[in-house]
């Protein structure tokens, strides 16, 4: 692919504007060489005002969202696209969110130009766990873990039991969930199934993948060498 294609698609400009970036001197070599739009380079050795280039499609990354946020583009409040790069938004392919977060809820949100991976992740056929930490407005009642594990529970206006998930009780307010689905709203409307309200909801974990130290807000790239921890399937009882 031709230096000016690929530059643009990484959401550094128009085809015109990376062209005029080359004009001006502004993207070289990892030596600081002038580059020029026909030149023959590594992706990692390429900078942009002496910045290297993001990373190529097939970019995966985890952002650890806060509340107030919403996963979209087109959103008039905040958008979770707001706490990247700006020209991440302008990436071809299309950096999309795996599956959501409402604007209510915080954590582990995952995001990716790969559509086949994104697919992986989501896809019911896959199993993957997803950890939920909730604060609820009421003391559990005590029977929640063995409603929610029945795989008998069926949620207001829909005709299909949930699958079992394993509930931690953390004291009398505070819970872990873990799922292997993802219905609309799920863990909130669970809870309520069983008489109870969620005022604060986070996803620490989705597979084998966590947050670790990411602060609220911050984002990273998730290196190849994890995509086994985050695809990992089994027993759901993940450390968050």
């Amino acid at each position: 692919m031709k230096l000016v294609k690929h530059i643009a698609n990484l959401g550094y400009g128009s085809r015109k504007e990376v062209q005029w970036m080359f004009r001006e001197g502004r993207i070289t070599d990892a030596d600081g060489e002038v580059l020029y739009a026909d030149d023959q380079v590594a992706h990692e050795a390429i900078r942009v005002d002496s910045e290297p280039l993001d990373p190529p499609a097939g970019l995966l990354l985890m952002l650890n969202k806060p509340v107030g946020y919403t996963c979209s583009t087109k959103d008039k409040g905040r958008i979770v696209y707001d706490l990247l790069p700006s020209r991440f938004r302008l990436r071809a392919p299309l950096l999309s969110t795996v599956g959501r977060l409402d604007r209510d809820t915080s954590g582990l949100l995952l995001m990716t130009d790969d559509g086949a991976l994104l697919h992986r992740i989501v896809s019911p056929k896959t199993h993957l766990p997803k950890r939920y930490e909730a604060t609820l407005a009421q003391d559990l009642r005590g029977d929640e873990a063995a409603l929610f594990a029945s795989g008998t529970l069926m949620l207001e206006s829909e005709d299909t039991p949930l699958k079992p998930a394993t509930l931690e009780v953390q004291d009398a307010r505070h819970a872990s969930l873990v799922l292997t689905e993802g219905r609309y709203h799920q863990v909130r409307r669970m809870f309520a199934a069983a008489g109870n309200h969620v005022d604060a909801l986070h996803r620490s974990a989705v597979g084998g993948l966590t947050l670790g130290d990411l602060e609220s807000g911050a984002w990273r790239i998730v290196d190849a060498s994890e995509l086994p921890l985050l695809l990992q399937q089994g027993d759901p009882t993940i450390a968050s």
